[in-house]
């Protein structure tokens, strides 16, 4: 087992894509997963759990259907499982996730923005 520190900022760093999934860490059954974004994501849920986001530089926002949440750096929220949501960022931003392996980035709404790859940095 390797237990290491793990830096956000310098995993950030070497992301060079937009829109790619990075592992960062495992823990139980869950991933850690950066992610550089810009761009509005599509409405969707994930049926069986909750969904983190952390941001890790910039902001977003996640739309609910009731109201929009405005995500700064630093910040965390966890959307239940059920609840659609749509990501937002419409500057660049880093994000963390943690979700389930095998979590479906589009979840219930499938379609071409489905990605299932995640690369180790």
């Amino acid at each position: 087992m390797d237990i290491r520190v793990i830096n956000l900022k310098q995993k950030a760093n070497l992301i060079h894509e937009l829109h790619s999934y990075n592992l960062i860490a495992e823990l139980n059954n869950y991933q850690l997963k950066l992610v550089k974004a810009k761009r509005e994501f599509i409405w969707h849920h994930h049926e069986d759990t909750d969904e983190l986001f952390m941001v890790v530089d910039g902001k977003m926002q996640i739309e609910l259907r009731d109201r929009t949440l405005d995500l700064n750096e630093g910040e965390v929220v966890v959307i239940p499982k059920g609840v659609d949501h749509k990501p937002v960022c419409r500057e660049e931003c880093t994000v963390l996730l943690m979700e389930p392996k095998g979590t479906i980035n589009t979840g219930n709404a499938g379609g071409a923005l489905t990605d299932m790859t995640a690369e180790w940095i």
